[in-house]
C-alpha cells in the first residue's frame, strides 16, 4: 500500500507520446514490493499520470488489520469500489497513466481471504458477483508490469517503512499471498501482456522504461479474445 493521494497527474502527458502512444501502466505487486516508487518515478519519467492505492483516508484499513475476519469484506468492497472509481478517471481521460496496484489485483486478497476462512463463503460469493458485473465496465490496461519479491523480502520491506497497521502481519500470510500472486500471473497474461521484473534488485526509472519499452512496444504479444475473470 502506498501513497495519501490518489492521484498524482502531471501538466503534460506529451512527453510518452512518441515513445508509447496512448499507455495505460499497471504495476502489481506484493505488499511493500516499490509499487508506488516505481508509479512516482515512471509518471515523472514518463510524463504521464501516477494513480496510488487509496491508504491514509482508508476508513477500514486499521480495522482490517485489528480484526480481519471481521472486516475482510466491507474491507474489500471499499478497496474495490475506489480501485473502480479509479480505473474508469483513467479511461475517461484518454491519457496515458501508471497505477500502481490494479483492480484486478483486490481478487488476490479476496481469494485467500475465502480460501482461509478469514471470509465468509456467502461473502465471498457477493464480492465474486459484483466483480464481474463491474468488469463488464473495464477496459484492460495495455501492460501489467509484474514487480516479483519474495515473501520474506515483502516482510522485510513492511518492517522498513514502519507503518502501525501492517506490524502484525505474519509471513504466512504473505506466503499465502505469493501463492495467489503466481496464479495471479499465469492466469491474467493470458489476456493481458505482463512483464515480468525481478525487484529484489532495485532497478531506477530509466532503466524501467527501457525494460516496458523493449518488452511491450518491441514484442509481438498475440493474444486470443478472452474475458478475465480473476474471481473463479
Amino acid at each position: 500500500m502506498s501513497s495519501s493521494e490518489e492521484t498524482n497527474p502531471t501538466t503534460d502527458s506529451s512527453a510518452d507520446d512518441g515513445v508509447f502512444g496512448n499507455i495505460f501502466i499497471g504495476i502489481a505487486g506484493m505488499i511493500g514490493a516499490g509499487k508506488s516508487t516505481l508509479a512516482t518515478a515512471l509518471g515523472e519519467h514518463l510524463g504521464i499520470d501516477a494513480y496510488y492505492e487509496p491508504v491514509a483516508d482508508n476508513d477500514y484499513l486499521e480495522d482490517f488489520y485489528t480484526d480481519t475476519k471481521r472486516y475482510s469484506f466491507a474491507m474489500q468492497v471499499y478497496l474495490l469500489n475506489r480501485r473502480f472509481q479509479q480505473h474508469q478517471e483513467i479511461i475517461w481521460k484518454g491519457k496515458s497513466a501508471v497505477q500502481d496496484r490494479t483492480i484486478y489485483e483486490d481478487s488476490i486478497f479476496a481469494r485467500m481471504l475465502a480460501e482461509t476462512g478469514l471470509m465468509d463463503a456467502r461473502d465471498y460469493r457477493t464480492y465474486q458477483q459484483l466483480f464481474r458485473h463491474m468488469s463488464n465496465f473495464m477496459c484492460k490496461p495495455s501492460v501489467i508490469v509484474y514487480l516479483d519479491v519474495s515473501p520474506t523480502t515483502s516482510m522485510e520491506r513492511i518492517k522498513m517503512r514502519s507503518r502501525g497497521v501492517e506490524a502484525d502481519i505474519q509471513l504466512s500470510y504473505l506466503e499465502a499471498l505469493h501463492e495467489g500472486y503466481e496464479r495471479f500471473v499465469k492466469d491474467i497474461s493470458r489476456v493481458i501482456p505482463v512483464i515480468r521484473i525481478d525487484y529484489e534488485r532495485f532497478a531506477t526509472a530509466d532503466e524501467m522504461a527501457e525494460v516496458i519499452k523493449r518488452e511491450y512496444l518491441d514484442a509481438n504479444f498475440m493474444r486470443e479474445a478472452a474475458r478475465f475473470d480473476p474471481t473463479r
